[in-house]
Order: C-alpha cells, then sequence, then structure tokens
C-alpha cells in the first residue's frame, strides 16, 4: 500500500540584522528550532546590506532599528529598493515610542516587534510577515498613532486617493487600518478568507502602496481611520 506523500511546509529564511550578539545568537537559536523556519545569516549593521540579502536571499529580515554605522532605516531603504521581489523587513525595537517608527513604515517595513517580545510573538511575527501580512506590536501601535496626530504636516488631499476604492474596499481597509487579520476580517464582513485576501490586492494595485503597513499608514493619513475609533 502506499504511503500518502508528505507535504512539504516552505521554509522560511530569515536574516538576522542587529548590533547586540546575545541578540542575534538568542533569536538564531530560538528560530532555528521552529519547523519551516531557517535563519540563513546574521549582520552586526546593515553595512553592505545589499550584498548579503543579494547572496542569502532571506524571506524575512529582522533588522534592529537603532545600529551604529548604518543602522536600520537606511538599511530597510537600501534592501527594498533593489531590484527583483524584496524580503519583508521586520523592525526590532527596545522602545515603544521610536523616533524612527513612523520613518520605518514609510520606508517600507512590514512591521515592528519589541526586543521584549515573548519566543512565540517573534516566531509568530516571522510568519506573519512571510505570509504577506503586517505585523505592528499594540504598544507600538499606540505610538505611531499618538505620533501622527501630533505632526502638524499631516497629508493633505489624501482623501482622493481613495475615491478609487469601492465600499467593500474602503470596509476592508478600515479593518486592515485596526490590526485585524484575514481570517478576522473575513469573519467580520462575511466573506471568505480568500476574498480578504483578492480585496487586499487590490487595494494595493490601487493605491500603488507595498504592503499591509503602508495601507494602515494611507488610512490614518486620509482620514478614513481616526485614533481612538
Amino acid at each position: 500500500m502506499e504511503q500518502p506523500a508528505r507535504t512539504e511546509i516552505p521554509l522560511i529564511r530569515v536574516l538576522i540584522v542587529d548590533d547586540q550578539s546575545m541578540i542575534r545568537g538568542g533569536f538564531e537559536a530560538l528560530l532555528d528550532a521552529q519547523e519551516g523556519i531557517a535563519v540563513v545569516g546574521t549582520a552586526a549593521d546593515g553595512e553592505g546590506i545589499a550584498e548579503v540579502v543579494a547572496e542569502l536571499r532571506p524571506d524575512v529580515v529582522l533588522m534592529d532599528i537603532r545600529m551604529p554605522h548604518v543602522g536600520g532605516l537606511d538599511a530597510t531603504r537600501t534592501v527594498l529598493e533593489m531590484p527583483g521581489t524584496p524580503p519583508k523587513i521586520v523592525m526590532l525595537t527596545t522602545f515603544d515610542a521610536d523616533e524612527y517608527v513612523f520613518a520605518a513604515l514609510r520606508a517600507g517595513a512590514s512591521g515592528f516587534l519589541l526586543k521584549d517580545s515573548t519566543p512565540q510573538e517573534l516566531v509568530h511575527a516571522v510568519r506573519v510577515v512571510a505570509d504577506g501580512e503586517s505585523l505592528l506590536a499594540p504598544k507600538v501601535t499606540r505610538a505611531l498613532i499618538a505620533d501622527f496626530v501630533a505632526r502638524p504636516e499631516r497629508t493633505q488631499g489624501a482623501e482622493t486617493s481613495l475615491s478609487v476604492l469601492t465600499e467593500r474596499e474602503l470596509d476592508v481597509l478600515r479593518l486592515v487600518a485596526r490590526g485585524r487579520a484575514n481570517r478576522e476580517i473575513a469573519d467580520a464582513l462575511t466573506m471568505a478568507e480568500q476574498t480578504v485576501k483578492t480585496h487586499v490586492s487590490r487595494i494595493l494595485g490601487k493605491l500603488a502602496l507595498r504592503d499591509r503597513t503602508q495601507l494602515v499608514v494611507a488610512a490614518y493619513e486620509s482620514g478614513l481611520v481616526r485614533p481612538g475609533e
């Protein structure tokens, strides 16, 4: 009797960039122990990051936002400007109100994670962004919104950019901006999870944005979603 073929779990390749050797070593040991995840390399700062990414071809980069020489913000911009499909970048920060949060999201980071997050949260973050979703730790999200509201240079005329979206797409965008995952959006709007993914893909295309994190920024800038709602 033939045995059923085993379903191979896609391997998520991870690069860790952090100036603290204990952080690099701890994250590497934790992630390498997870099924379907492999740490393909580590680096102490963002110097030469383009060459490292080109050689190792990671799917996800865990990037410290504050590093000597070449910091996480400049390194993120460099990686996301590379030709081809760039890896997803999760910024690592010690501070829940890091001054670079908004700039890094604008640069295209897929999310933020506090360095004191639990092992489960770290593994979840890698899997979530590898699957194409964004990740913002709740404390970081609150700091981001508070920082945005306090800014005098709020984007003007952003409302018109959303006029290309249908009412259903606006419903989906509101929930994306509130940090809901695809399954939660599907339950809230009574639709299939695959339909949610299709809507998100269309919204990204219509607004010419890179990922869900930039959708969150656009939703707040346009006034579609307001802090405290």
